[in-house]
């Protein structure tokens, strides 16, 4: 029997500055993805939260002047409004300050002391603070005088401290035979390959903790250290779904799907499921890895100032006119680029002339020749006359792709039927047909009618607060 239990998770986001674009898309991109779950009949849980741990964030707390935890709380909150205004349907919020967590963290860590994947020795390297990444001396470059990391351009020190070390050498066959067996593990396929790649390259052992700062989650034995701030993040999947009891969720974790943004996608597709190897518990299913966006045509950086906000452009456009933006411009897996004009300009053709404009003319026509009664039954020979007979068969078109992730073809496969909605209505032209024939105008209307059910329904997922109008203005519950 198919397990009809879904776990999905947003990465949890690094509380050192507000909500971005970013936190924003990928939070979209799972909300869609567990809505159309529930559709498809599946028992959701849905986490998203927030990584609060690190020298990063100790250090942006020391240059706001404010107690570490009092300003993870501030930033926190911010992330939990996100939810809101994004109208997820998420079941958890989870915060890595929690005490819940506390206990799921050392619980793994104790079990990788029991397996011997981790030992005591000296690290000595480069690292990045403002990654919270160690680099190899081949990753990184000089620029201005400054060590700087070769793939995010981030400063670099040369640390040099007592470390604890996780065997992640000893995986790197492991990962690479699960890589092959799992042929979905990691999605796109591009990832995958990067990911292969890294791994064959030669996987060195991973430093764990660090002794040079205070905010974070101690060793339990060993108190002067503090945990590296991934190996307490990452364990967070497994925390909202109650380990180290996972009896009554286990199921859920077994159909966990991780959607990320490309950055982060090393520490979830390699030091992850070699974490949970050691620790003798099983890995997600799926690690879904997104692009990047840039804005109209610039990277994202604080330096530049350019970072997009999210609750302004909801303010100005609207929730649905923003997930629609985002999910038909790019496909998912590639990055985009974010412009106003873009955003308007769809915004304009597909929701409002497109669509808004059909359901208008119609529901404004039903009520003024027929008093908002639909005026006939259909019957199996309706069924099959066109363009309802496509209608029936866009549910499963659209299925197969929102499983597949192509959520961008997936919206396109429903605009595409909004359109042959459009052509029929205009080939028909009702309002000159109701002088003559008002039985064949009320069959073509309750046509066009059901067609907007069926869209209504399908578009529930995506465009949750037009889809909703759009159901409760036909009575549909």
């Amino acid at each position: 029997m198919a397990n009809k239990n879904f776990y999905i998770t947003t990465p949890i986001y690094y509380p050192s500055g507000n909500p971005h674009m970013g936190h924003a898309y990928s939070s979209i991109i799972a909300d869609i993805i567990a809505r159309f779950k529930k559709m498809e009949g599946l028992s959701v849980y849905f986490l998203t939260g927030t990584d609060e741990h690190g020298l990063k964030i100790q250090r942006e707390a020391e240059k706001n002047k404010k107690d570490v935890k009092l300003f993870c709380d501030e930033i926190s909150k911010k992330f939990e409004e996100l939810t809101k205004t994004l109208n997820l349907s998420n079941n958890d919020f989870i915060r890595t300050t929690e005490k819940r967590h506390f206990k799921s963290v050392n619980e793994i860590w104790n079990r990788l002391i029991k397996s011997g994947d981790i030992y005591l020795g000296k690290y000595s390297g480069w690292y990045s603070v403002s990654d919270e990444a160690y680099y190899d001396e081949d990753e990184i470059i000089e620029k201005n005088g400054k060590k700087i990391s070769q793939t995010s351009g981030s400063a670099v020190d040369w640390v040099e401290e007592e470390s604890y070390f996780f065997k992640l050498s000893a995986f790197q066959n492991k990962l690479l035979d699960h890589y092959k067996k799992n042929k979905d593990f990691i999605l796109p396929q591009s990832r995958r390959n990067e990911v292969i790649s890294f791994v064959k390259s030669g996987l060195k052992d991973l430093s764990i903790s660090r002794t040079s700062f205070k905010w974070g989650i101690n060793v339990e034995k060993n108190s002067n250290h503090i945990m590296y701030v991934w190996i307490d993040a990452l364990v967070n999947y497994l925390t909202s779904l109650g380990y180290p009891d996972l009896k009554k969720k286990k199921e859920y974790w077994d159909e966990c799907i991780h959607i990320i943004g490309k950055d982060i996608l090393k520490f979830h597709a390699v030091y992850w499921p070699a974490m949970l190897m050691a620790a003798n518990l099983p890995l997600p299913r799926r690690i879904f890895a997104h692009g990047w966006w840039t804005n109209e045509g610039k990277k994202i950086s604080k330096s530049l100032g350019n970072a997009i906000d999210p609750n302004k452009i909801i303010n100005t456009y609207g929730l649905d006119q923003f997930r629609y933006f985002l999910l038909r411009e790019v496909t998912l897996g590639q990055d985009g680029d974010f412009s106003e004009k873009a955003l308007k300009n769809r915004v304009n053709s597909d929701l409002s002339n497109n669509f808004g404009n059909l359901v208008q003319r119609i529901i404004k026509f039903l009520f003024k020749n027929f008093e908002g009664v639909i005026p006939f039954q259909l019957d199996s020979n309706s069924l099959n006359n066109h363009p309802l007979k496509d209608s029936y068969f866009l549910f499963s078109k659209v299925e197969k792709l929102i499983n597949n992730f192509e959520l961008s073809k997936g919206i396109d496969e429903i605009f595409i039927f909004i359109s042959s909605l459009n052509k029929f209505m205009d080939e028909s032209e009702p309002w000159n047909m109701i002088k003559s024939d008002k039985e064949l105008t009320g069959k073509i209307l309750t046509e066009l009618i059901e067609g907007f059910r069926v869209i209504g329904i399908i578009l529930q997922p995506f465009l949750p607060i037009a889809s909703k109008l759009l159901l409760d203005t036909l009575n549909i519950d």
